[in-house]
């Protein structure tokens, strides 16, 4: 039996159940974060003695989706070509990595997210999603998402919109913090957690639809991008 679910409170039932019973077996697995992905991406450049800067690393992580299927396939990229450069640079990330192609679907999401809906509509009028892209789109959305809950907690706690973005870990780039602002504005804690739920049944519907997931897709965003939505 296999449970999705937040970290389950000592109080649980669930958990008292696994804990308590000698008869059942509990194994618990964690998704990774940027924190994970960031301690795999760091050793592999130690273990392989590439030299590159600890932005440059979240950069890379934040471009993957937050799937480390793809961060592994960047990394393989970064160490063949560091076999003839001495350093990694920003400019060489940006050729050697997706960031590219991924740049329309980061910016479709991030004007989501802030909730600019005539945006919305012309990124996706100027661009073919693929079926495939689909995915991609609900995984990034999905993690910069997480990303706003955790912002919004701190701005609800501080008060302060420049201490929350300038404290954020990891670091906001700088090209980022504006849009991030809108981002923390237009979401509360309790409406960001409702939309995570969302985007986890959205993915499901688009895996068992994948032929129609453009469509699902298309709709979601733009139903998300609503100022009403929040209300």
């Amino acid at each position: 039996m296999i449970v999705t679910s937040y970290n389950l409170e000592k109080r649980s039932k669930l958990r008292n159940l696994f804990e308590k019973q000698k008869q059942f077996i509990c194994v618990p697995f964690y998704p990774d974060n940027q924190q994970t992905l960031f301690k795999f991406a760091f050793d592999f450049f130690k273990k392989k003695n590439i030299s590159i800067s600890t932005l440059n690393i979240n950069l890379i992580i934040s471009k993957s989706s937050g799937e480390r299927e793809n961060l592994i396939n960047e990394l393989n990229k970064i160490e063949h070509y560091a076999k003839t450069e001495k350093k990694i640079t920003e400019e060489h990330i940006a050729k050697l990595t997706n960031l590219s192609e991924n740049y329309s679907i980061s910016e479709l999401i991030d004007n989501c997210l802030a909730m600019n809906n005539k945006k919305i509509i012309h990124i996706l009028n100027e661009n073919n999603f693929s079926n495939e892209d689909c995915i991609t789109i609900i995984r990034t959305l999905l993690n910069k998402s997480k990303r706003v809950l955790k912002l919004s907690y701190d701005y609800k706690n501080n008060n302060n919109i420049d201490l929350t973005i300038s404290s954020a870990k990891p670091p906001i780039f700088w090209k980022e913090k504006e849009i991030v602002k809108q981002q923390i504005f237009k979401w509360k804690p309790d409406n960001i957690k409702k939309l995570i739920f969302k985007i986890n049944e959205i993915e499901l519907l688009i895996k068992k639809n994948l032929n129609n997931s453009v469509n699902l897709v298309t709709d979601f965003l733009i139903e998300q991008s609503s100022p009403k939505t929040n209300n």
